[in-house]
């Protein structure tokens, strides 16, 4: 039973991998976007349409049938966070505002195109495995290698970028200036480094990145249904960020350990209702938890980009 829990729950952590990969990434330009569930819903709806279409339109190639539909949710990921930095940094609205506007809008929006085509979704559900093919050699592999084998291939690309991610951020000019204009963006403004170009960037990429989380909750872990449990992972998609301290790398280990605690009632038999809602409080408790002792300890490394939320103004530099 332990190896079958493992197995689930590195499976169902890719939802909140993608979702705080991405969040790190727009975090780290000084962007809070709470908007994540929208950007997630929009992004899984744009991909099962593209994915209806390419059924009805005859095509085989399990490869397509998986990568059009990625490269559309990354499209319209990437839509959503152009219109929030528009409001943002453009327009310099609340951030917080604008990301429960966002997340309301998203998720509306995305019902409305689900359900224009609800008597179609059974079709959809015929492609999900594809998204779910194990690679070529797990059969050959004992119990132990298939608890970290058995995925579909969303999983590990959900690994593959937050390891990218923190490269960028870590090792490279890119993310060296990132970073400074998360913390400091009047100086960062003054050696160079344009404040508006690199927070449309950062939080344009990082819902790309959140809006693969949504297609993987419907197209693999819910095998092609439609439901809106998006809306659940979007605060511990949040407390991951901050559990991890805002590094990718770990975000793949804490991400393994939420998804671990909010599938573990289906599990345990014998325990009620309230028990099962308590334990799904485990994440957030851990959360804050974190929050105290790194405030205590007061570490820069520990804390958020100093002008997380902030808006930016030129002309007061």
């Amino acid at each position: 039973m332990f190896a079958a829990f493992l197995t689930s729950s590195i499976r169902f952590s890719a939802a909140f991998l993608y979702g705080s990969t991405g969040e790190i990434i727009t975090q780290k330009s000084g962007h809070l976007n709470l908007g994540i569930p929208g950007v997630m819903s929009v992004g899984a709806a744009v991909g099962c349409v593209v994915e209806l279409g390419l059924l009805k339109a005859s095509v085989s190639s399990p490869i397509l049938l998986v990568l059009i539909p990625l490269l559309a949710t990354v499209l319209a990921g990437v839509a959503m966070g152009a219109l929030f930095s528009f409001m943002t940094v453009t327009l310099k609205a609340n951030q917080n505002i604008t990301g429960l506007a966002m997340t309301t809008f998203g998720v509306g929006l995305s019902g409305h195109i689900i359900n224009g085509i609800r008597l179609q979704l059974f079709t959809i559900s015929k492609a999900s495995k594809y998204y779910r093919k194990l690679l070529p050699f797990t059969n050959s592999l004992g119990d132990f290698g298939k608890i970290f084998f058995s995925h579909g291939i969303l999983v590990y690309l959900a690994i593959v970028i937050a390891i990218f991610a923190q490269i960028i951020l870590n090792k490279t000019r890119i993310g060296l200036n990132l970073r400074a204009v998360g913390e400091n963006p009047a100086t960062a403004d003054a050696v160079g480094v344009n404040v508006t170009l690199y927070r449309y960037v950062a939080t344009m990429v990082g819902c790309g990145i959140s809006a693969i989380g949504g297609l993987f909750t419907i197209m693999d872990y819910m095998g092609g249904k439609w439901g809106y449990m998006i809306e659940a992972l979007r605060w511990v998609s949040f407390a991951l960020v901050i559990f991890t301290l805002w590094r990718p790398v770990l975000a793949i280990f804490g991400s393994i350990i939420f998804g671990g605690l909010y599938i573990v009632s289906s599990y345990v038999t014998g325990i009620s209702l309230a028990q099962i809602e308590l334990i799904k409080m485990v994440p957030y408790i851990v959360t804050v938890i974190v929050l105290i002792v790194t405030s205590i300890f007061d570490s820069k490394n520990a804390q958020p980009p100093a002008a997380l939320g902030i808006p930016y103004f030129r002309e007061e530099r």
